[in-house]
């Protein structure tokens, strides 16, 4: 029996002794109608008058238990095929109502209304629909404590601001969700609602402040008799077309020239398991990625998922005891970015049994080039991932990932989970074990990665305390780790406060201590930081952060520490904003490392001048300084204007310029796109890229006018059919 089979059903029994379930409250129990609602934001249909409805609305964010001054009420109703909701947002001051006609998931610094679904009414994920007063959307899924955003279903809503407030209707398709399909369906509901203006949230049901926000264990359950089994079947077949010139000898000449088709499919096996499958689909960037300093980095950069293939039942392969403390060296077990340029793919999520969840993953990537070292360009990858819920918010999971090339390979297996031990604190764990055979050996390479955390969130107090290890020799080239060879001893303390003041509603202190033990040189360093974080009456904040640090690279320890200030929050209707300076001892990454200081300073400005018109301006700035010499070893500032003018929520047109000083380039982005539901869509863009410089004959040299470099256009048309 190995390690891991003995701690998988060690933690199983202790899950099975220590679980609390949560106390069964009196289920919501929609309407059903033969009269569905027409979903035009206005309240005026017939189902809306005699369906139940919920008002009991209760803070929690800044604080728990208050009456907020706008009352809510939200209604409830179904039939065969759909979900419906209702919202009723009274507000006294329509006229300090934020909303704008914006791009769908652009709506979170917004006034929203949001269904929180747990569809399994299992306590283990949720699906989040994020309607603002415009009825624009926005939605994501929510598993293993982290909220992703790039989930895109198909629902229908609409919004209308009116004398007293404003008012909302939704429609979910029982096709767009997945569901225990049982007589009667029973899922859970938690509905929210954000005043942008306060930065204020309301729910109902009200969460208990003990338990912090928990609310995966606090929804309310609904129950909908007589719905029946439906059969799934979408194919979403696309097109497109791109042209990209470049200027190899100082003239813009063609570089690709390609038409591109590819089908993508889901059918529904039952109404929680889903098998999706593509060839050749089509993964190019629909938008420029925004600028970041990129250099002096010790590990890649991070870019989530938004590949549509991809998205179905991703949450499944979340991992427990990951994202916890900002310093966590492994984020991911599954990253699914790190499949680059899949030829085919296929995938089988959902619910095997009411408490047990699959999340299969099969792709094959092809390599840009042959590596001389390896045979073939084609990497195998397999991933298989089961979850076990314990009851409550408990589970516990095993996942097995690889990436098989020829004779070289990376193979990851283990375990994780959660289980809560009193209404505020739960303890979550990980193990995993790696084979690795690189390229260029014969040899196998075993590592192995482990986490243990205990977890503390309460109106009053948040707690983190945890220890991890990841061996020298761990990998994981399916996921995201950024370091090996190191072992940690975490701590956090934040005590929340909330003074009798009418200008400060809430004040966090934090306390943070960080010890880690570097296995290649033995060597111990440090992170001791102290945060004040105060939250004021007019939605902005402020924080204050001191830190004393240490790193170690290639066998010797610098200093890191320094101090962070940020502010930011909707200033007023039309203006949001976010500012960072940060001042801190820093490393030169390099073969021959020395010490410095670096210097950066963020600013992110939203201006919304109307309700269809935003540009948002972005300013980055990082200096970097040797100690020895005082000299600057480079000086990068980036600044990016973004304009997006949509009429209607399907259309939109959007302009970006970004220009990176350091690089001395420039960059220019449109895209123009007609959205009428996720996968039927419309894009058209043009970019170009300018550097100054010039051509002299036989070589670039350095130039004050800009040439261009690059320039390229796509279209990108596709259309869902769902039966």
């Amino acid at each position: 029996m190995t390690r891991f089979s003995i701690l998988f059903r060690l933690s199983f029994l202790f899950g099975s002794i220590c679980l609390a379930q949560a106390p069964t409250a009196e289920p919501l129990r929609p309407l059903r109608t033969d009269q569905p609602p027409l979903i035009d934001g206005k309240l005026d249909d017939a189902v809306w008058q005699i369906a139940p409805y919920v008002t009991h609305f209760r803070t929690f964010i800044p604080d728990f238990g208050r009456v907020m001054p706008e009352s809510t009420v939200a209604y409830m109703a179904y039939d065969d095929d759909n979900l419906y909701f209702a919202f009723h947002c009274f507000d006294p001051d329509p006229s300090l109502i934020k909303a704008t006609v914006t791009s769908r998931d652009n709506i979170r610094p917004e006034d929203w209304v949001c269904i929180n679904l747990d569809s399994f009414n299992d306590q283990q994920t949720l699906y989040c629909f994020y309607v603002n007063p415009y009825g624009i959307q926005g939605d994501s899924r929510f598993a293993a404590g982290v909220e992703d955003y790039s989930l895109d279903l198909i629902w229908y809503s609409s919004g209308l601001i009116g004398k007293d407030g404003y008012t909302i209707e939704i429609q979910i398709p029982l096709k767009s969700i997945r569901y225990s399909m049982k007589e009667p369906v029973t899922m859970g509901v938690f509905f929210e609602r954000q005043v942008s203006r306060r930065a204020e949230h309301v729910s109902y049901p009200e969460l208990d402040p003990k338990k912090g926000y928990a609310f995966l264990t606090e929804m309310a359950p609904m129950v909908y008799p007589g719905i029946k089994p439906f059969s799934l079947l979408e194919i979403l077949p696309a097109e497109t077309y791109s042209r990209k010139f470049s200027a190899p000898a100082g003239t813009l000449v063609s570089a690709e020239n390609i038409g591109k088709g590819s089908l993508t499919a889901k059918y529904g096996i039952t109404s929680d398991l889903i098998l999706d499958a593509t060839y050749n689909p089509d993964f190019s960037q629909i938008e420029a990625d925004a600028g970041q300093v990129d250099i002096n980095l010790r590990y890649p950069l991070f870019y989530a998922e938004k590949r549509p293939f991809f998205l179905e039942g991703n949450e499944n392969f979340g991992i427990a005891a990951t994202n916890v403390f900002a310093n966590d060296v492994l984020t991911a077990i599954v990253h699914t970015r790190t499949v680059v340029q899949p030829l085919v793919g296929v995938k089988l999520t959902g619910k095997v049994t009411p408490s047990s969840t699959i999340a299969t993953l099969y792709a094959v990537d092809v390599l840009d080039q042959e590596n001389p070292l390896r045979r073939g360009r084609h990497v195998q990858i397999p991933i298989a991932r089961y979850k076990q819920a314990l009851g409550g918010d408990n589970y516990l999971g095993a996942i097995y990932t690889a990436r098989e090339l020829d004779h070289s390979f990376n193979r990851v297996a283990g375990s994780d989970g959660a289980l809560r031990l009193s209404d505020a604190g739960t303890v979550e764990y990980y193990g995993f074990l790696s084979q690795t055979r690189p390229a260029d050996s014969a040899s196998t390479l075993n590592g192995h990665a482990f986490s243990l955390v205990y977890k503390h969130n309460s109106r009053d107090l948040d707690m983190d305390f945890g220890s991890s290890k990841v061996s020298e020799n761990f990998t994981a080239e399916t996921g995201f780790l950024t370091r090996t060879g190191i072992f940690k001893l975490n701590g956090l303390v934040r005590p929340k406060f909330y003074p009798s003041l009418e200008a400060i509603r809430r004040v966090d202190v934090e306390i943070d201590a960080l010890q880690t033990r570097d296995e290649f040189s033995s060597l111990w360093e440090t992170y001791d930081a102290v945060t004040m974080t105060n939250y004021f009456s007019n939605a902005l904040n402020l924080r204050f952060r001191y830190f004393y640090s240490t790193e170690i690279f290639l066998g010797q320890r610098f200093l890191t520490g320094g101090e962070l200030v940020s502010t930011g929050g909707q200033v007023n209707r039309w203006l949001y904003l976010t500012l960072q300076y940060r001042n801190a001892n820093s490393i030169y990454y390099s073969t021959l490392p020395f010490q410095g200081n670096e210097q950066r300073a963020t600013a992110d400005i939203i201006f919304q001048p109307s309700d269809v018109l935003t540009s948002e301006l972005t300013l980055t700035y990082s200096k970097f300084l040797r100690d020895s010499d005082n000299t600057a070893i480079y000086d990068y500032p980036i600044s990016r204007l973004k304009l997006v003018y949509q009429p209607n929520k399907y259309l939109f047109f959007r302009g970006i310029t970004q220009y990176n000083k350091y690089r001395r380039s420039f960059l220019t982005d449109f895209l123009a796109s007609f959205t009428y539901i996720p996968g039927t869509v419309v894009f058209f863009g043009y970019g170009s890229l300018y550097e100054r410089s010039s051509w002299n004959g036989s070589a670039y040299v350095d130039d004050d006018s800009f040439l261009e470099f690059q320039r390229g256009f796509f279209v990108k048309v596709s259309y869902l059919w769902r039966i």
